[in-house]
């Protein structure tokens, strides 16, 4: 089977984000907001239980009082409404909106969101509601091969902060230069997320998290 097309590689000169001041890409989804207390309100208005049980999404899906979760097609089409009409619901999470807003005294932010393309304009009226007014892209996939694109635009220190392993791993190979950092804002999948902290400081306390930041790209 063939891979999937790479997304075009954003221009950071398009975007509006200078090349002469550290960049910081940021993750939104148990990162700056509270997705999946979002999504699982969402999920009770439409007769559904969210039982955070697992690291996951649709495996935690649920009919009212079944013991086998919610079919994972059933599962993804109620992910791509909520996207499509309510992911300008979900509340921030503890600390994100304070420690961006002064990271961005001294350096570029940009926020990389694996989520589907009709979520683009509501998303970013979220970001902007929140008193966060920086560019937005959205990707799908690892975030590595996109995240060292952008990076290699710059010659300044970049950062790059998500809740997935995954995506940190990616961004750990193909931009080994870029500093990464877990953080899982939802208290109730701190304990069940994949971490390895020897590769990407895992700090779920934004006001630490953001200080680790700075003194990543500005050492």
């Amino acid at each position: 089977m063939a891979e999937p097309a790479a997304l075009p590689i954003p221009s950071l000169d398009k975007l509006g984000v200078s090349r002469d001041r550290p960049l910081v890409i940021v993750d939104v989804d148990e990162v700056l907001g509270l997705f999946m207390k979002g999504f699982g309100g969402f999920l009770a208005n439409r007769g559904y239980d969210f039982r955070i049980d697992r690291f996951a999404l649709f495996q935690n899906i649920y009919a009212p009082g079944a013991a086998e979760h919610l079919d994972l097609e059933t599962g993804r089409a109620l992910f791509n409404e909520f996207f499509a009409g309510h992911c300008a619901e979900i509340e921030p999470a503890p600390g994100a909106v304070a420690a961006l807003t002064k990271l961005h005294r001294r350096a570029e932010i940009l926020i990389l969101s694996n989520a589907p393309p009709q979520a683009e304009t509501l998303r970013g009226q979220w970001l902007r509601k929140h008193g966060l007014p920086h560019p937005l892209i959205l990707s799908s996939g690892p975030k590595g091969p996109i995240t060292a694109g952008l990076v290699a635009q710059t010659a300044q220190r970049t950062a790059f902060i998500d809740d997935l392993l995954p995506n940190l791993d990616s961004v750990a190979e193909h931009s080994p230069a870029t500093a990464t950092f877990q953080h899982v804002a939802d208290e109730r999948l701190r304990p069940l997320a994949p971490a390895a902290p020897e590769r990407h400081p895992r700090i779920d306390d934004w006001a630490e998290l953001g200080e680790a930041i700075e003194r990543a790209i500005h050492g």
